[in-house]
């Protein structure tokens, strides 16, 4: 099975967070789990480019963190995505549908 490199990825992994995002607040693992489930594990997001984002979009404005407190009495920080960060992630998916378009008239299966 093939993995996807982090070198190919790394300039969507804003927008991945992001869109997992969308249907509300979560936390580190969760949104880690996540990405590895959808992309049927094909991606692994490493736990310090995760955390290296959360960091970069909060301090863009995109994302908010606050603090919850899960039953066994731990707490988690959890993230949500703001005005901001929406409309990032609508540039991020407009910018993808070119760099999509772009790098199809080059890589064909042959």
């Amino acid at each position: 099975m093939y993995l996807i490199s982090s070198d190919v990825i790394r300039g969507y992994n804003d927008t991945i967070i992001l869109y997992l995002l969308l249907d509300g607040p979560s936390y580190g693992y969760e949104i880690s789990k996540k990405i590895k489930e959808r992309s049927h594990e094909k991606y692994i997001i490493k736990e310090t480019t995760l955390y290296s984002a959360f960091t970069r979009l909060e301090k863009n404005g995109y994302l908010e963190s606050s603090y919850g407190t899960e039953t066994n009495g731990k707490r988690r920080t959890y993230y949500t995505i703001t005005k901001a960060g929406l409309e990032y992630y609508k540039e991020k998916c407009e910018e993808w549908d070119l760099t999509k378009n772009v790098v199809e008239q080059f890589i064909k299966k042959i």
